[in-house]
């Protein structure tokens, strides 16, 4: 008598059933481990921002005791040399304005403070992050976290008024 090789169909339905189990419990580990990861960028990224503040910043008080420091003028020294500052030496913008003045304000200080491969930021969607300002804060709202759809993302805000840079993350 021949004896068939392979797996009955109870052995077959058990085993779907251990992997079923087995996705169900990894894959909101999953997901955690994904939302770690988003979170990681922006706090990089937020990292990033806040100590380019401080290079400009620092870069301001050796040119201003030099005497080569003036406000609303491109700071000497520091990346490209288009950074203005305001009255206390913070990052404003490129357009030799004394304030933070529009959206378009925050990319530019964005761009021109963080150099190399920094994160993409717009005004509009696309980007990796969204530009917002509202008085002399500029709000770098994440938007490459497709968990995040319908909640409001991470952000990274920036205060021209005293250069503090801080992280928001959503739960």
């Amino acid at each position: 008598m021949q004896r068939s090789k392979g797996f009955t169909l109870i052995e077959l339905v058990v085993v779907i059933v251990v992997l079923g189990i087995l996705a169900a419990v990894a894959l909101p580990r999953f997901i955690n481990v994904t939302k770690d990861a988003h979170e990681s960028a922006v706090r990089g990224a937020g990292g990033g921002l806040a100590s380019a503040v401080t290079l400009v910043r620092s870069q301001w008080e050796v040119n201003r005791s030099n005497g080569t420091a003036t406000p609303n003028l491109n700071v000497l020294g520091f990346g490209s040399n288009v950074v203005d500052v305001n009255a206390t030496g913070w990052p404003v913008g490129i357009d030799g304005g004394a304030t933070i003045a529009s959206a378009q304000d925050c990319v530019d200080l964005w761009a021109n403070s963080l150099q190399g491969s920094a994160p993409t930021v717009a005004t509009a969607a696309g980007s990796d992050y969204r530009v917002t300002q509202a008085g002399q804060v500029c709000t770098y709202t994440y938007q490459s976290d497709p968990s995040a759809t319908g909640v409001a993302n991470d952000t990274i805000a920036y205060d021209a008024t005293n250069g503090t840079v801080t992280t928001v993350f959503t739960p």
